[in-house]
């Protein structure tokens, strides 16, 4: 199959994802990556950056801009040579993986690019930006994407923070075969994980990813093989939840959480 990855460039957990995922397909499947930005229509990157500063504090706010920073100064001096991976694109030319820019998904320009590619799945992996039904039925095998929770539990935006800030015991991911809702669809492979008591947001989200990674890997060998079975999410059932407050982030610091 022809697979298309849709993503933001992310240097802290996809690298890592991307990583697994073409070892793992690379050999049988032809794999390309086209890259969103992380922010989309009317947010601006230091929007964003203003938007956390206010919700998690000044000083996580200048940790992350200093992590960031590293990441793309390693990225620099190591690109695809080190042993480790800083950065999407680093993993993308050690493994000769084709992968572009793009601003809107659902532009003509991209439908476009996708046809000509004879694209077969179109695989989300947090992709900010929401499909619209032209995207969603033009690959033949169809458009999945992996969201960091047991749904319909804790849809909506960063599942893992409010996870570990409800103190759940148990978490997930789910890979599902996307429609026209908020994440909702079939859903074609679903794995649960206990939450550690020493889990902080960083290596609860390191962990998350790399089973999402293993997740991926099984749902396209599920479709390729072919007669593999799906079933619905029952949207009167679970949660969702938007962007945190300041209160739900003393709620999970006085939990005993950690974000690193």
């Amino acid at each position: 199959m022809r697979i298309v990855f849709l993503s933001p460039d992310e240097p802290f957990y996809l690298p890592e994802f991307y990583r697994y995922v073409i070892e793992h397909l690379s050999p049988v499947h032809d794999i390309r990556v086209i890259i969103v930005p992380p922010v989309y229509r009317n947010t601006t990157k230091f929007g964003l950056v203003k938007r956390y500063a206010k919700t998690f504090g000044l000083k996580e706010a200048a940790v992350l801009s200093w992590r960031v920073v590293y990441y793309r100064v390693m990225d620099l001096l190591l690109g695809a040579n080190g042993e480790s991976f800083y950065s999407m694109r680093a993993v993308f030319e050690r493994f000769g993986i084709p992968y572009l820019l793009e601003t809107d998904v659902n532009s003509k320009r991209n439908l476009d690019r996708l046809r000509g590619w004879g694209t077969d799945l179109v695989i989300s992996i947090s992709c900010p930006q929401i499909f619209r039904r032209e995207l969603i039925e033009l690959p033949p095998k169809g458009c999945l994407n992996l969201h960091g929770s047991i749904l319909p539990d804790y849809r909506g935006v960063m599942p893992s923070f409010w996870v570990l800030a409800n103190n759940e015991r148990e978490a997930g991911s789910t890979l599902f075969f996307v429609n026209e809702k908020i994440d909702a669809g079939e859903v074609l492979v679903q794995r649960r994980f206990p939450v550690r008591a020493d889990d902080t947001l960083d290596s609860f989200i390191r962990r998350s990813k790399r089973i999402g990674a293993e997740m991926v890997v099984e749902g396209v060998r599920k479709i390729d093989a072919g007669g593999f079975e799906t079933y619905p999410l029952d949207m009167g059932k679970g949660n969702y939840y938007g962007w945190p407050e300041r209160a739900d982030v003393k709620r999970f610091l006085d939990s005993g959480r950690r974000f690193r």
